[in-house]
């Protein structure tokens, strides 16, 4: 384990468990309901998987956060311990998203020149931003329900995780081709990355919509990864 591989777990469980505090006092004291507080969580967590790729030398260190959090979330969810992140009610998703977020690590980071990262930080921000935006507009907003598995979702949520799914989707993959950060993006154009964006976001919203009892944070990364890898 080199210095950085150190420092960059203090940092990952110092980040997590004062992202969980934080937002807990702060829902408390402005009595947020739980699916805001829990969105927040999702998000803030999600984008923690971009300082992965930084804060490592070794990928076998730097999965080891994510990894560690599928038992600790089942512990915290089974114990109620972090209201801001699990009541009664909730599904088990925090547990899903930990073990798509360490899987799709596993598939395409090994911390060289040849990581496939497409195959990871797209997929995983369509989840972080398009469930959460899809959950907070379809609590808001949501006018035309619909009922799958025992979820209730609506239209209008669904609407959201398709643009903001296809925005993270894009935004993510322009990001790893300007930044060189995925060499197999380099001959891909503009226009291919839209399009790709623009399908990929359309089956994850069927997804996500089909997707019973919080299993969405499982199935829409690993989807996600699957459709970027057959057409890129």
């Amino acid at each position: 384990m080199s210095a950085l591989d150190f420092w960059g777990l203090i940092l990952s469980y110092v980040y997590a468990f004062a992202l969980l505090i934080i937002i807990e006092q702060i829902a408390k004291k402005v009595k947020w309901p739980n699916f805001i507080t829990r969105k927040l969580i999702h998000i803030g967590a999600g984008m923690w998987t971009w300082a992965i790729l930084f804060l490592f030398d070794h990928w076998y260190i730097g999965i080891i956060p994510f990894a560690s959090f599928i038992i600790l979330n089942y512990i915290f969810y089974r114990q109620q311990t972090f209201k801001a992140m699990d009541d009664e009610k909730e599904s088990p998703g925090t547990v899903y998203f930990a073990i798509s977020i360490t899987v799709l690590f596993l598939l395409g980071w090994r911390n060289t020149a040849a990581d496939k990262l497409y195959l990871v930080l797209p997929p995983l921000m369509a989840m972080t931003w398009g469930d959460a935006m899809a959950s907070l507009f379809g609590k808001f907003k949501g006018k035309h329900h619909y009922t799958f598995g025992g979820a209730t979702k609506s239209l209008e949520g669904s609407l959201m995780m398709f643009i903001f799914s296809f925005l993270a989707l894009s935004i993510s993959l322009f990001v790893l081709q300007a930044t060189h950060l995925d060499v197999h993006l380099q001959t891909f154009s503009a226009a291919n990355i839209v399009l790709v964006s623009i399908g990929v976001g359309f089956l994850l919203t069927i997804v996500e919509a089909l997707s019973p009892f919080g299993t969405d944070n499982l199935f829409v990364p690993l989807f996600g990864a699957a459709a970027l890898y057959f057409l890129l």
